[in-house]
């Protein structure tokens, strides 16, 4: 039992890290390409920040992951096919996006493979979808997950064009002079982005080990402890010194040329739609808020600047991100019961 949770624990820390350097890429992508800042030192305030992130913003996330499948009660053997089965099935995701150059959401992976994995284990029965509490006015479960997955990159686009259109007559009145304020703005704006995205994704790897220690017996009920929160943020910012460079050539070069004000109102926009939904414990997609926040950015100053083909192309890997999760979260569970049967 020992061996498999530590071995759990392990694969768990490996999914932060793939998480880390999948959407630390998107983070530092608009501050890189505006010339802002080099890569080492976009690199090294947003691995800080990410770090920071968990211990100060609350732990809102990490429950609502960890309490999406009831294991408490379930047979040790199976618990465990679940959580490795989506666990495993959002690092395959995560690798192969990353290998393609697509920014797509490491949750929504993660989500997709909890589904598949629970479904195939325990049925559609055991998983808390949260329907029915809608009506009563309260969001749980898969539908407090969806909605914050799915309304947040809508936030970020809505966000990103407001805050754009509000700033256009004022930026048209700037000369090249102004460029350094926005330089030293980007240092405090890419750090807030960062740590929101610390209070966030750094949280779901939190969740899952919470589940795997109620399964195996080690707590009576969901918790946290302080152990897997220093872990999970030391190995989700470990990911993020190593960055995705492909993600950083799509989100930064191929969307819309970015200039400096357009990756400052970028991050603005982007942490405070993240920050806001971890502060109701919605997880969301930093990869998705980040895009789509710039999408909006350029469509309201030059529609016909940004590269719709290269937007629809990334909207349509999320639109499988799920779905594929799902498949995948469903064949690793199927595999790993028969291991453990054997």
């Amino acid at each position: 039992m020992i061996y498999i949770l530590v071995i759990g624990v392990l694969i768990v820390l490996a999914y932060d890290f793939t998480n880390g350097f999948h959407d630390a890429a998107d983070m530092v992508a608009t501050a890189i390409a505006s010339h802002a800042m080099t890569p080492a030192m976009a690199i090294l305030i947003v691995t800080v920040f990410t770090f920071l992130g968990p211990f100060l913003g609350g732990l809102a996330v990490a429950d609502t992951i960890g309490e999406f499948i009831d294991l408490s009660e379930v047979q040790t053997s199976i618990a465990f096919s679940v959580v490795f089965g989506a666990v495993l099935a959002a690092i395959s995701y995560n690798l192969i996006t990353w290998k393609l150059g697509l920014p797509t959401s490491s949750s929504n992976s993660l989500t997709g493979g909890l589904v598949g994995s629970g479904i195939t284990a325990l049925g559609s029965s055991s998983i808390n979808w949260g329907v029915s509490e809608v009506f009563q006015g309260e969001l749980t479960g898969f539908t407090k997950i969806v909605i914050g997955m799915f309304f947040s990159p809508l936030a970020g686009f809505v966000v990103g064009f407001i805050i754009m259109r509000l700033s256009l007559n004022f930026l048209r009145r700037l000369s090249m002079k102004s460029r350094r304020i926005f330089v030293v703005t980007q240092y405090l704006t890419v750090s807030w982005l960062a740590f929101s995205h610390g209070t966030n994704d750094s949280q779901k790897g939190m969740g899952i080990i919470s589940m795997l220690l109620l399964a195996g017996g080690v707590y009576s009920e969901f918790t946290v402890p302080d152990w897997v929160v220093l872990a999970c943020a030391s190995v989700i910012t470990l990911g993020t010194l190593f960055g995705g460079w492909s993600i950083i050539k799509t989100v930064g070069f191929r969307i819309y040329k970015v200039q400096v004000y357009h990756s400052v109102i970028d991050q603005i926009g982007s942490a405070a739609v993240i920050l806001g939904s971890s502060m109701i414990g919605a997880p969301t997609s930093t990869t998705q808020v980040v895009t789509t926040t710039l999408v909006g950015v350029g469509a309201a100053e030059h529609p016909k600047h940004v590269r719709w083909e290269v937007a629809g192309n990334i909207v349509k890997g999320w639109l499988l991100n799920i779905p594929v999760s799902i498949f995948l979260g469903a064949v690793y569970c199927y595999l790993l019961q028969l291991i453990f049967t054997f």
